[in-house]
C-alpha cells in the first residue's frame, strides 16, 4: 500500500479505532505485562520515541508506569495523532509529551532518546531494504544501547502453522466485530499489503538495522514482539 493511501486508511479509522479492536485488549495488555520489567532498567528521566503512536496506548501506558518519563510522539497520520493528544490530555500527561505529523525521517535531529517504540509499524514496509532503513533510522536515533521494543505479524506463510493460524486469527477478529467485508481486505493486505516474515527474517532485519541480536519476549498469535539495543 502507497503512503498516501495507508495515511487516508489510519486517518479514516481513527475516531473508531480503539472501540473496534477493544475486545483483543487482553493482547496487549499482556504484552505490557511483560515489557515494563525489560524497560524498567531505563533512566528515571528517560527520553523515549513512540514511532506509529496511533492513538497513543503504549504511550498513556507507559506514562502511567513510568511517572519521570517524556515522549516524542509520532505519526504519519493527523487524525490519529490528535487522538492521541486528546488521550494524553483527558489522561494527565500531555505536559510530558512532544508531537510530530509525519515519517520518522521528518523528525528534527534532536538528543538522542534513551528507548523507543515501534508496534504493529514495521510490518507496513513491505520491502525489506525499506524495513531495514526503518530500523537503521530508528537506532540512529538512540544513546548507544538503547532499548527498542517493537513489535509486527510474523509468521512463515508458507508452513503448515500458518494454516492453522490465520484461520483462528481471522476468528478472532471476527468476535472482535470485524464484519466479514474488513475480514476479506484483511486477508488480501496479509497478501499484498503487510511484510508478514518468518521471525527470525524480521529478527535479522532489525540486526542489520543497527541493533543487536533482538530478544523475542511475547508471541500472542500472529503478534510477535522482541526487545533490541543498539548496537555499540
Amino acid at each position: 500500500m502507497q503512503p498516501d493511501a495507508l495515511i487516508a486508511l489510519f486517518d479514516q479509522q481513527a475516531p473508531g479505532y480503539d472501540r473496534q479492536w477493544a475486545k483483543t485488549a487482553a493482547i496487549r495488555d499482556c504484552m505490557y505485562l511483560v515489557l515494563d520489567p525489560l524497560l524498567a532498567g531505563l533512566p528515571d528521566s528517560a527520553r523515549v520515541l513512540c514511532v506509529g503512536v496511533g492513538t497513543g496506548q503504549e504511550l498513556a501506558h507507559l506514562a502511567q508506569a513510568f511517572p519521570g518519563w517524556r515522549f516524542t510522539a509520532l505519526d504519519p497520520s493527523g487524525a490519529m495523532l490528535e487522538a492521541c493528544r486528546v488521550r494524553a490530555q483527558a489522561e494527565g500527561f500531555l505536559e510530558r509529551c512532544d508531537f510530530h505529523h509525519g515519517f520518522l525521517d521528518t523528525l528534527p535531529d534532536t538528543a538522542p532518546f534513551d528507548a523507543a517504540t515501534s508496534f504493529l509499524v514495521s510490518q507496513f514496509l513491505v520491502d525489506t531494504t525499506a524495513r531495514t532503513r526503518f530500523f537503521a533510522d530508528i537506532a540512529a536515533r538512540l544513546v548507544p544501547g538503547g532499548v527498542l521494543a517493537s513489535s509486527d505479524l510474523a509468521a512463515d506463510t508458507a508452513s503448515a502453522d500458518y494454516a492453522v493460524l490465520l484461520p483462528a486469527w481471522m476468528r478472532m477478529m471476527a468476535m472482535a466485530d470485524v464484519t466479514p467485508e474488513a475480514l476479506d481486505r484483511i486477508r488480501q493486505a496479509y497478501r499484498d499489503d503487510v511484510g508478514v516474515l518468518p521471525p527470525a527474517k524480521i529478527a535479522a532485519l532489525l540486526q542489520a538495522g543497527g541493533f543487536d541480536a533482538p530478544t523475542l519476549f511475547f508471541q500472542a498469535g500472529l503478534i510477535h514482539a522482541w526487545c533490541s539495543r543498539r548496537a555499540g
